[in-house]
């Protein structure tokens, strides 16, 4: 009971994690667009930003694993995996008549799910 106890908190710690990755991803996107930054820019900015952090947030707090150059990249090969899941759920929204607001919707419990168990099992292992 301890155990799954344990993996409730951990899954809970991950999509905080997660959550706070995405404030800072949009909020930083935003500011730097306020601060006259071209749109494309600040969205890569947000972007880098945001993953940088939710990688160290993962392996610090989430998986308590140290950051190493090993676990960066399976990480980085992680969000390529997820980012095709994504658009995949959205092409197949899109093809089944739904706004692509709909496969964006449903992708976000998969790679969210996804992203626990690589994180636990392969990338902070």
């Amino acid at each position: 009971m301890l155990d799954r106890l344990a993996q409730h908190r951990q899954f809970l710690v991950f999509l905080v994690g997660g959550g706070l990755s995405a404030l800072i991803d949009v909020g930083l996107m935003q500011g730097l667009i306020i601060a006259g930054l071209d749109y494309l820019v600040a969205a890569s900015v947000g972007f880098l930003v945001g993953l940088v952090f939710n990688y160290t947030f993962h392996a610090m707090l989430t998986f308590r694993n140290p950051p190493t150059a090993r676990s960066f990249v399976r990480y980085l090969i992680l969000v390529a995996v997820n980012y095709a899941f994504t658009l995949a759920c959205v092409g197949l929204a899109v093809y089944w008549g739904a706004l692509p607001v709909v496969g964006k919707l449903v992708s976000l419990p998969l790679i969210a799910m996804n992203g626990f168990l690589l994180g636990k099992y392969w990338i902070f292992k």
